[in-house]
C-alpha cells in the first residue's frame, strides 16, 4: 500500500484551525421537533414515514441550497452506517434504530440533518478547531431558513419542546473536541472534570455520549438549555469555557516541558517509532500512539509530521474507514489489525 487514502471531512484541509493544538473540533447542535407528530419514541412507523417525507420535501436552504445528499438510513449496509458514526454525521442510536430515518449531508460534510433521532430533526453543524461563534452564526440561518418550511412544536414559556427535558427551551447544545494529554500526565484531569460537572458540562468520550476517552480526548458539551437565549449559551462556552481549558492544558504542557523534556521526548517519540514499525496495531492503541505523536508535534518536539495528517489518521484508523481504504473485513477487532499498521506505517513514510 503505497499511496492510502486519507479522508477529509468540515474542512479538515490542512489549514491551521484556530487552537487546533488544544481543540480538535466544534460542533453545534439544534433538537427540533414538528407541530402534529408524537415524539419519535411514542410514534407509529407510519407517523416517521410522514416526517421523513415532509423534511425531504421541504426546502432546507443553507448549507443544502445547491447540493444535498439523501441517506436512507435503513437501507444502507452495516460498513455506510459504521461509516456515518466514524464521521459524526450520526449517531450510535441512530446506526442501532429499525424505525423509518434519514440523514441529509452537505456537499463538504460540515452539515448533517438527522430525521427521527431522538427528536424529528437534529441539526449539526461540524468545523475544525474552535470556531463555535462562526458555527453558531451558520446553525441560526440555517435553522431560521427550516422553519420558513416546517412548522416546529414550540411552547411561549418553554420554548422548543423536545423528547428528552434536558434539550427543552432552546434545544441547543455545543461542544468542542478536546486534546487534553497535559492534564492527563500532571495528573490534574480529574480536578478539571470535577470543576466542569460543576458548571454543568456535560464530559464524555472519543465519540460523544457512552463512548471512552481514548487518547485523551474529551468532548465537552453544555447541559442547560432553559432559561438562556442560544447566544448567551454560545458565548459562554466560545468566550469563557473553551479558552479556560485550553489555557488549563497549554499550562500543564509548559509543566511537562520544564519538568523533564527528556521524559516527554521519550514518550512522543517512542510512540512515533511503534506507528513507523509496528506490524500489528488495535484501533485503541492506535489512537492512543497517534496522540502521543500529535502532542509532541503540537510542541515543536516532533518535525516533519504536519497536525492535519495525524488528525487524518485519527479518523481513518476507526473500523468502518479502514475497512472501506483497504478492503479488510469488519470482525472482532482482532482481523483488521495487520492492515491498520500497515496503513498507517504508509501514511506516515
Amino acid at each position: 500500500m503505497n499511496n492510502p487514502i486519507l479522508p477529509t471531512i468540515a474542512g479538515f484541509d490542512g489549514a491551521d484551525a484556530p487552537l487546533g493544538d488544544c481543540v480538535l473540533s466544534s460542533r453545534v447542535r439544534l433538537a427540533r421537533n414538528l407541530v402534529g407528530f408524537n415524539f419519535v419514541s411514542r410514534a407509529s412507523p407510519e407517523q416517521l414515514a410522514d416526517v421523513v417525507h415532509r423534511v425531504q420535501s421541504a426546502r432546507l436552504g443553507g448549507p443544502f441550497e445547491s447540493a444535498v445528499r439523501w441517506v436512507n438510513v435503513q437501507s444502507t449496509t452495516s460498513l455506510d452506517r459504521l461509516l456515518l458514526f466514524e464521521r459524526n454525521l450520526i449517531s450510535r442510536p441512530f446506526v442501532e434504530s429499525t424505525h423509518p430515518r434519514c440523514v441529509a449531508i452537505s456537499a463538504d460534510e460540515s452539515t448533517s440533518v438527522m430525521v427521527n433521532e431522538e427528536d424529528h430533526l437534529r441539526l449539526q453543524m461540524l468545523a475544525p478547531g474552535m470556531q463555535l461563534r462562526q458555527l453558531s452564526e451558520r446553525m441560526f440561518v440555517f435553522d431560521g431558513a427550516i422553519e420558513r418550511s416546517l412548522e416546529y412544536a414550540f411552547h411561549p414559556r418553554f420554548g422548543y419542546l423536545t423528547a428528552c427535558t434536558t434539550n427543552v427551551g432552546t434545544g441547543i447544545r455545543v461542544s468542542a473536541m478536546l486534546h487534553l494529554p497535559g492534564l492527563a500526565l500532571v495528573q490534574e484531569l480529574e480536578k478539571v472534570q470535577r470543576s466542569a460537572r460543576e458548571l454543568h458540562l456535560a464530559i464524555r468520550g472519543f465519540h460523544g455520549e457512552g463512548t471512552d476517552a481514548l487518547g485523551d480526548f474529551y468532548q465537552v458539551s453544555n447541559q442547560t438549555t432553559l432559561g438562556r437565549s442560544e447566544q448567551a449559551i454560545v458565548e459562554q462556552f466560545a468566550g469563557e469555557i473553551v479558552p479556560q481549558f485550553v489555557a488549563y492544558e497549554l499550562a500543564a504542557r509548559r509543566t511537562l516541558l520544564e519538568r523533564d523534556p527528556a521524559a516527554l521526548d521519550d514518550r512522543v517519540q517512542r510512540a512515533l517509532g511503534i506507528l513507523r514499525s509496528c506490524r500489528l496495531l488495535s484501533f485503541e492503541e492506535s489512537i492512543k500512539f497517534l496522540a502521543r505523536v500529535r502532542l509532541g508535534v503540537s510542541l515543536g518536539r516532533i518535525s516533519g509530521v504536519p497536525r492535519h495528517l495525524i488528525d487524518q489518521l485519527l479518523l481513518a484508523v476507526q473500523p468502518a474507514h479502514l475497512s472501506r481504504a483497504t478492503g479488510c473485513a469488519l470482525g472482532n477487532g482482532r482481523d483488521d489489525r495487520g492492515p491498520r499498521a500497515d496503513f498507517i506505517r504508509s501514511s506516515l513514510r
